[in-house]
């Protein structure tokens, strides 16, 4: 499959990346979800091996790779540890990209370079608590007030927000009293009127940082305007499909990861004198798997291609998104019952993936939002193609 999708850089990217995963996350793994700490030493590596910037310009520090190759990094990560996984892929298409999408050159010049270079930690708080799925009911407001932006508000299960230096936010913007949609804002996180949360005890991805944002009569300069004043739905939305992409490597190696371990036991465990891969009923679930995680596989490979290609990838990305996660759940569902009572202990992986996998469903835009996405994209195109004929 590699040599059909992949050149050369991409393959000796992913193979430095499965090597680090390997020698400096795995033998952390259980220690992290065990205690909760946020991998700083992990992520400081990452960052000196230019995995915080992949998809990033040269120009502006990173490595000037492709969404190939950043989807590639996602997912051999999270086939050892998702937590950091998450990590990176949050910081990249949601802390970072959105500068390097809408910024002014200004902005970039100022923030990507950090950014991309991992000596900064970006995070992105779009979540509200009437604000999930409804992005658009934002309640956080952003009043100008002659030459700064004064926010009130407050996000939900914003990834990195403990550890990160720079926050893009969403608010619902005012101008001389008239509202003029939602806007994205750059915050650095030293500014006195942020106030962070504790890290939100979570189910799983336990080493990576999530929190609660509070912003009280926040002030920034005017600038920190991220595009234009009613731009920022089209920011976000923009940051989503990227990300989804993201979700979709993710979903894919955390799946691979607990079909592997499933996979090896099969050959250990015995049971009426032979391994149990060799009964049906256990057979049969490890090819059901290994079939939907390679067509979970190509569907984001696609999805990052197209990408890389600027093609609209709304449909393609909510597709790999969607897929993905739901196998990643299947997948590590299946793994447990495969492992049977061990499945449900912690001293083996499985377990581990199982609690990882849930969050894919939910987490930039559920799974219910993803079947919303592509049939709007469906009926788009549907519509498109109908008024293509009458012009014939």
């Amino acid at each position: 499959m590699n040599e059909f999708f992949l050149n050369d850089e991409q393959i000796m990217l992913q193979d430095m990346v499965r090597d680090f995963a390997a020698k400096e996350v795995l033998p952390h793994v259980m220690e992290l979800d065990e205690t909760g700490e946020f991998p700083h030493k992990i992520v400081e590596m990452m960052g000196e091996l230019g995995l915080m910037g992949i998809p990033i310009p040269e120009s502006y520090s990173g490595a000037g790779m492709d969404q190939v190759a950043y989807s590639l990094a996602v997912y051999e990560l999270s086939k050892v540890d998702a937590s950091v996984a998450i990590t990176m892929a949050a910081h990249t298409s949601l802390g970072t990209m959105p500068i390097l999408l809408a910024g002014t050159e200004d902005q970039k010049r100022k923030y990507v370079p950090p950014l991309a270079s991992g000596k900064m930690i970006g995070a992105f708080g779009l979540t509200e608590v009437e604000a999930g799925s409804d992005a658009g009911n934002t309640k956080t407001t952003a009043i100008l007030d002659k030459n700064e932006w004064v926010i009130n508000g407050g996000k939900i299960f914003t990834t990195n927000a403990g550890v990160a230096g720079l926050l893009i936010i969403t608010a619902r913007t005012t101008i001389n009293n008239k509202d003029e949609g939602i806007s994205a804002f750059i915050i650095e996180t030293d500014n006195p009127g942020l106030k962070i949360g504790p890290p939100e005890k979570k189910m799983g991805w336990k080493a990576s940082d999530t929190r609660q944002l509070f912003f009280e009569d926040l002030r920034i300069p005017k600038e920190n305007l991220l595009g234009n004043d009613a731009d920022g739905f089209k920011t976000f939305l923009r940051t989503l499909t990227g990300g989804r992409i993201s979700i979709g490597a993710l979903s894919v190696g955390t799946a691979e990861g607990a079909f592997e371990a499933a996979l090896k036991y099969s050959q250990e465990r015995e049971a009426f004198g032979l391994p149990i891969y060799r009964f049906q009923s256990i057979g049969f679930k490890l090819a059901n798997i290994a079939t939907e995680i390679e067509a979970a596989k190509l569907l984001v490979y696609q999805a990052a291609k197209m990408y890389d290609q600027g093609k609209n990838v709304i449909k393609q990305a909510a597709m790999a998104k969607l897929y993905a996660s739901e196998v990643a759940m299947r997948t590590t569902t299946e793994a447990i019952q495969i492992f049977g009572g061990y499945g449900y202990i912690k001293e083996y992986p499985v377990e581990k993936y199982f609690r990882d996998a849930k969050v894919l469903t939910i987490g930039e835009g559920t799974s219910e939002i993803q079947h919303l996405v592509i049939m709007r994209e469906l009926v788009k195109e549907y519509q498109k193609s109908l008024s293509f004929a009458d012009t014939k």
